[in-house]
């Protein structure tokens, strides 16, 4: 297969960028895919969002909504939808034209599932090299995660900006909160606010655990909003924080400091995962220099572990 470029992918649309997608999956270490996500990560466009909460708050929906909004400002959004795995295939359960209803003759907007296999954490393997691509050809990222409970915080080491959605009414989600992820979030929703005086309650509880916390990442100061994706109420509400927690990102170097300790993140793990602990010690330092690649990086480390 010939080798693809980001201006290929560019002008190539959908069907170019799902080939190159099923290329990262099937040859992630080839020569000409490390070229292409070497490409990506150096020529980061895209402000990654990730989308987060326990199942059944409203997740798509709310993606769906923000879909629209970003849409209308003539803004280009890819999205990444990791769902729960089939234990027979692997593959996704949910698909994503069946949680997000899209325009599919609309080029500026791009959705594909990722099967979320044994990872708990809520991130598919394929994940984070998926959003580099596609973070140098969107003007948004949306990454939803699959919802499982306590080890939902993976979204932290491949996303900007982290929206957390609680549900009114619901002990789950303020145990979810409680749960450790109360430390991810730049951005706390309260989903549902058309239940009235049930998702009032629920942003108390909320800016509570928040308080109880003393929460802030890096001085940002937490928002806690409440929105109704249905009705489309707060939707405009959430993407201007988004867009204040993108400015304030900009300020001095916090962005690139905080994409350069995700990259030395995958590096990592995706040593751990392949070689275990033993590769880990073997590997000695897994140092990135700023701006280099990761994928290079783990390729070249690996190439080292299977010759040792």
């Amino acid at each position: 297969m010939s080798a693809l470029s980001l201006a290929a992918l560019a002008a190539g649309g959908k069907p170019a960028l799902a080939s190159a997608l099923a290329r990262l999956e099937r040859a992630p270490e080839d020569t000409d895919t490390l070229a292409l996500l070497d490409a990506a990560y150096a020529q980061p466009r895209a402000h990654v969002v990730g989308v987060t909460g326990p199942p059944g708050v409203g997740k798509s929906t709310l993606i769906g909504a923000l879909i629209v909004h970003w849409r209308a400002a003539a803004r280009t959004v890819g999205v990444i939808a990791v769902d729960p795995s089939s234990r027979r295939s692997g593959g996704a359960l949910l698909g994503d034209r069946t949680r997000l209803r899209t325009d599919p003759d609309d080029a500026g907007v791009f959705v594909r599932s990722m099967a979320a296999r044994d990872k708990l954490g809520g991130l598919a393997a394929l994940t984070v090299s998926a959003m580099v691509l596609m973070r140098a050809l969107y003007d948004i990222v949306l990454i939803e995660t699959v919802g499982v409970g306590q080890s939902e915080t993976d979204v932290a080491g491949a996303a900007d900006t982290i929206v957390l959605c609680v549900q009114p009414g619901s002990g789950d989600s303020l145990q979810f909160m409680k749960a450790g992820i109360v430390e991810i979030p730049h951005v706390v929703v309260v989903t549902k606010s058309d239940l009235g005086a049930a998702a009032e309650r629920a942003r108390g509880d909320a800016l509570a655990v928040l308080g109880m916390a003393d929460h802030g990442v890096g001085g940002w100061p937490v928002p806690v909003l409440t929105l109704s994706a249905l009705k489309r109420d707060g939707v405009d509400a959430l993407a201007q924080s988004i867009a204040d927690h993108r400015r304030w990102l900009g300020e001095g170097d916090r962005l690139g400091q905080a994409r350069q300790a995700q990259a030395a993140h995958w590096l990592v793990e995706g040593v751990r995962e392949a070689f275990g602990r033993e590769g880990l010690s073997r590997a000695a330092a897994l140092k990135l220099a700023p701006g280099e690649s990761p994928f290079r990086a783990a390729a070249r480390l690996a190439t080292t572990l299977r010759r040792a």
